[in-house]
């Protein structure tokens, strides 16, 4: 470790650090400071409104000129999603690798930002300078390709940043976490450890990818109709696998969802990707097909709501049909907070008689991050004299503390940081000093941190355009419409003046109703949503107003 620095180094977490997702860690020393990773995470269910959680970045703008850029791990959502909303503001590089650069360059081109965002394309094994700092990539395997572990010489000594692990020994390209390279750091000296923390609570091993296969294989030799699979479309190597076992039990390919179809381009542009001729058919040609001679790749196994899987649950999809005797395959961790969505969607595939498997019945799905042993074996490696455990919740990152202390890090060198937490290193020592300003920003459509507080919003919004109430009783078998709507205001139209207005509010939530499936009637989540839009929609054309609208759903 070296340890000559005149100044000290500074390592300021601005997200990832007390929750999974919004990944940004920033390095400081001297004149000079990087940011680790841009990070976004979805909206959890108290969040009305709100379409993306990414971090407050006026700490970044704060630094001015001193910031240098970005430096990207991978291609997940909690580490590049943000970009586009730092890039608007930080005229600064994105250093990415091959994969994690090409969805970069396709969320900036939807921006409208890739004409004046510099984006250098890094290789592992090959260091580079920014600043005081020199950076070097290095292979770690994980659910996406191209996924690195970052070491960073700075003036104090060398900090390694494992990004998302795991340690799998038969990866299916063959190219092994670079566990001779981690080592040789370690023999050198690491001043600090920045590990990943996802899957600190998991005793033991993270199974290899190649895991799955069989699991899968049999699936798509059994079903005797169509199979949908749905996975994260960066999973670029549970696509490949999914990709030859089509071919070998003779299905035809058909890709359902924008996102996935840009992902399966882009990794084969690059090559991790490989399928022959023909495999692939047109969704219009689904119809067409035998069911048993039919894959189907889909996004949307989180139950998103406009996804293109619960499209074809609810019966919604133009091209594609779900049938009896059709298998579903689930291949994904379920997203905390995605539990009931997920649950819903699983009902509805059911009553078109499909089979379902996922990973919670079926062995479909393998982790991507490193369990115990592996998180063991990675401090071995390194022999860091500082510890900061990242990416996780406060419960994570504390077990992964106490597992650091297992391996011989004593408790005053090992950090528990949360967002904001400053963390100073210098020849004296290292300590934790005051929090700067960090925090969430919420994107609600075109709106980016103009919605600091949920509960602030909703009491604005109540003063402003007040409140519409819509209480409709529903058959809960047949989704038949028995009374109602009734609309109950307060603060939006004069109770007097209104009736006449109202009436025809009423007439469109009738009309909405009969424009959905039977079945979307059965659910009351769907149905509040569609008369939620329907009346915004109404009331925006006709007043240009925008009340809090709360269906109320009775189920008879």
């Amino acid at each position: 470790m070296t340890t000559n620095g005149s100044g000290p180094l500074r390592v300021v977490p601005l997200g990832g650090l007390g929750e999974i997702g919004l990944n940004c860690l920033v390095l400081e020393y001297g004149e000079a400071a990087i940011a680790i990773d841009c990070g976004l995470m979805f909206p959890e269910t108290h969040m009305l409104g709100i379409d993306l959680v990414i971090p407050d970045f006026s700490y970044l703008q704060q630094l001015g000129e001193r910031f240098l850029g970005f430096v990207v791990t991978h291609g997940h959502e909690d580490h590049i999603g943000a970009l586009p909303y730092a890039l608007r503001d930080l005229n600064v590089p994105v250093h990415a690798t091959p994969m994690a650069a090409g969805l970069v360059r396709e969320k900036l081109k939807e921006h409208k930002l890739d004409d004046r965002v510099a984006l250098h394309v890094i290789q592992p094994r090959q260091p580079w300078p920014m600043g005081p700092f020199a950076i070097e990539a290095m292979h770690v395997t994980h659910s996406i390709v191209d996924a690195v572990a970052l070491g960073i010489r700075t003036p104090l000594g060398t900090v390694i940043h494992t990004g998302d692990f795991k340690l799998d020994q038969t990866p299916l390209d063959g190219q092994r976490t670079d566990l001779q390279r981690l080592g040789e750091y370690g023999a050198q000296g690491v001043l600090l450890l920045l590990s990943d923390s996802t899957n600190v609570e998991r005793e033991g091993i993270t199974p290899s990818e190649r895991s799955v296969r069989d699991g899968i294989d049999r699936i798509f030799r059994d079903s005797e109709g169509k199979v949908f699979f749905s996975t994260f479309s960066s999973h670029v190597h549970r696509l490949q696998q999914v990709l030859e076992l089509a071919q070998a039990t003779g299905r035809r390919v058909v890709v359902v969802g924008r996102s996935l179809t840009n992902s399966i381009q882009i990794a084969t542009d690059l090559g991790h990707l490989h399928y022959p001729p023909g495999l692939f058919a047109d969704v219009g040609a689904l119809a067409a097909l035998d069911p048993r001679a039919a894959l189907v790749l889909t996004t949307g196994s989180q139950g998103e709501a406009l996804s293109a899987l619960v499209r074809i649950a609810m019966g919604d999809h133009a091209q594609v049909k779900m049938q009896p005797g059709d298998a579903v395959v689930l291949s994904s961790r379920i997203i905390p907070g995605n539990e009931k969505t997920i649950s819903n969607l699983i009902n509805h595939m059911y009553r078109r008689g499909a089979t379902v498997h996922h990973a919670r019945s079926a062995e479909v799905h393998v982790s991507g991050h490193a369990s115990q042993e592996e998180l063991k074996m990675m401090v071995a490696l390194t022999r860091p004299t500082y510890f900061v455990p990242v990416h996780g919740e406060y419960r994570h990152l504390a077990r992964h503390r106490a597992l650091a202390h297992e391996m011989g890090v004593p408790d005053n060198c090992a950090f528990l940081l949360e967002d904001g937490h400053v963390l100073e290193i210098d020849a004296s020592g290292a300590t934790i000093r005051g929090p700067i300003g960090a925090g969430r920003v919420f994107v609600d459509g075109k709106g980016i941190g103009d919605v600091s507080d949920i509960m602030l919003r909703d009491r604005r919004h109540l003063s402003q355009d007040g409140l519409v109430l819509a209480v409709l009783a529903l058959d809960q078998h047949s989704g038949e419409l028995i009374s109602g709507p009734d609309l109950v205001t307060r603060g939006f139209v004069p109770d007097t003046d209104g009736s006449e207005y109202l009436e025809q509010a009423k007439i469109v939530v009738r009309d909405t109703l009969a424009q959905i499936t039977p079945e979307s009637r059965t659910d009351p989540l769907e149905v509040k949503e569609e008369v939620r839009k329907a009346l915004k929609r109404y009331f925006a054309r006709t007043l240009d107003r925008r009340p809090v609208i709360l269906p109320f759903i009775m189920e008879m």
